[in-house]
């Protein structure tokens, strides 16, 4: 059984990531406003940088223009990091605020201290991880259910990262697709693909949001996303490489009652009268109505009939099954016509 299939309703996650800053009250500030505006579950990242950075590495575009130029890819990373004390108090936090406490784990060691220590709900991938296979086996290894990021990936590497679980008889992922920058352009959402992507792998899809706005994530949950995430923050001026590519409160609260609207919306792909329409469609649609005054025994031709409002009589679209047949009584101009008229 896959556990994603069968979500009542959207699952928001509220991507706090590395926006704490390392300072645990604007942390808990943070899960209080994702709380508020609707998260289910609010995401940070765990990792150390010694093993998750080379001291070459250098910067994306998008971190060059949201940190201090001396500052090089690992101390960026450096100062980001969750200290392992500090994990436990957002978990914590997060029971006592109920709601969901997720971290993205960035090698496997991270993974075994998210399962061992907190049983995490979720794993949940990076896109950039989507080829650590270390990492992938000890999830895959756990049973634990897993949210994969697939941005930056072709369809071959996602196989490939899916043949992992398969060999620890997992199935219970949902693939999330995403575009990796911060922010994404309209023109790189390629939303399609989520079609190409389900059918490919037939599993549950979900969307990880990098764009402005939350047109974007309304149009995901049209194409089937069951999770939509979005990185958060309190304030897009914080220090930080993610602050400005973040929704405020106020934004994921907005994006929250939008992709609900749109998830009512949707409905059921059963086409019926909607309760609603009904009364509409009694008076709106057409009946049959005597056009002029018939003695008992005219044969109803077609010149005899009108079809008028109200649709409360015999429907316009079953003319033809009275043309033919004589009325059993005298008739009135302009009389709605009713099945006793007939023998």
């Amino acid at each position: 059984m896959n556990h994603f299939e069968n979500l009542q309703s959207i699952y928001f996650i509220a991507e706090i990531g590395v926006n704490h800053n390392g300072d645990m009250h604007l942390a808990k500030k943070m899960i209080d406003e994702a709380k508020k505006a609707g998260a289910n579950a609010v995401k940070f990242q765990t990792f150390t940088a010694e093993n998750l950075v080379s001291p070459e590495t250098p910067k994306v575009n998008y971190q060059i223009s949201t940190t201090a130029p001396n500052q090089s890819h690992f101390d960026m990373i450096k100062c980001l990091e969750l200290s392992r004390e500090n994990h436990f108090i957002l978990s914590d936090y997060c029971q006592k605020c109920e709601i969901d406490f997720l971290s993205t784990p960035y090698d496997s060691e991270s993974a075994r201290f998210l399962q061992k220590e907190f049983d995490v709900k979720y794993f949940k991938t990076a896109s950039a991880d989507l080829i650590d296979s270390q990492l992938h086996h000890y999830i895959a290894s756990t049973g634990k259910p897993v949210i994969i990021s697939v941005g930056m990936a072709s369809l071959g590497e996602i196989e490939s990262t899916l043949r992992i679980y398969s060999e620890h008889d997992h199935s219970d992922i949902i693939l999330l697709h995403c575009v990796s920058n911060y922010p994404c352009s309209d023109e790189s959402l390629n939303f399609r693909s989520l079609e190409t992507i389900q059918k490919a792998f037939q599993l549950p899809i979900g969307y990880s949001d990098h764009s402005i706005g939350t047109e974007a994530a309304i149009l995901s949950v049209a194409f089937g996303a069951k999770i939509v995430e979005k990185h958060f923050t309190i304030d897009k001026n914080l220090d930080g490489p993610d602050q400005r590519a973040s929704s405020t409160p106020a934004e994921f609260t907005n994006l929250v009652n939008s992709v609900k609207r749109a998830e009512i919306m949707l409905g059921s792909p059963i086409k019926s009268c909607a309760k609603e329409e009904k009364q509409m469609r009694k008076v709106s649609r057409k009946s049959l109505f005597f056009k002029k005054s018939l003695k008992k025994g005219t044969i109803i031709k077609s010149e005899h009939l009108s079809l008028k409002r109200p649709g409360s009589g015999i429907p316009a679209n079953e003319i033809n099954s009275i043309l033919g047949k004589s009325v059993c009584v005298d008739t009135n101009d302009g009389q709605q016509i009713k099945y006793s008229h007939f023998d």
